[in-house]
């Protein structure tokens, strides 16, 4: 009997392209897992970006490599080589100071939807996996870039 062993995916760092997310962040979309409910993002931000407060409806693991960053409710302040994990139904305002001196480069894992809020809590936009890889793959074909190669996502 022969056991079938699944293969170990690799993406280096240049084989999917950064894409702009909105003005001074760029999306890189490495993983997208409709089925699983999970989706892996890298950012990089320019100093004083800020993105809308979300609410997280699963957990969130965040790994920064480069800069720093921070929620605007909460004090820590997230610098190169730190993680930080986010429980379901956590909401917050991410941001990258103006203080920084380079991009800042982090890594999230994110589980169920990220939900952009209004300044009543009421959900602007939602963002799940597929919505993650159907903004990724029409970014990069507006740019004039080749279908990404992203992980889990089957071509249309």
């Amino acid at each position: 009997m022969t056991l079938s062993v699944p293969a170990a995916l690799h993406r280096g760092e240049n084989d999917l392209p950064f894409v702009p997310l909105q003005e001074g962040v760029t999306v890189q979309l490495i993983q997208a897992d409709i089925e699983g409910g999970f989706f892996v993002v890298r950012l990089r931000a320019e100093p004083g970006a800020t993105l809308a407060r979300h609410k997280h409806t699963g957990q969130v693991f965040a790994f920064t490599h480069t800069g720093s960053w921070r929620y605007l409710e909460y004090p820590e302040i997230n610098t190169a080589g730190s993680y930080l994990y986010e429980p379901a139904g956590s909401i917050h305002t991410l941001h990258f100071p103006a203080t920084n001196t380079e991009i800042t480069d982090v890594s999230f894992v994110i589980y169920g939807a990220n939900l952009d809020l209004d300044a009543e809590g009421g959900v602007l936009f939602v963002m799940d996996a597929g919505m993650a890889l159907a903004f990724y793959r029409g970014s990069c074909e507006a740019a004039g870039l080749p279908e990404p190669n992203v992980i889990g996502a089957a071509s249309s």
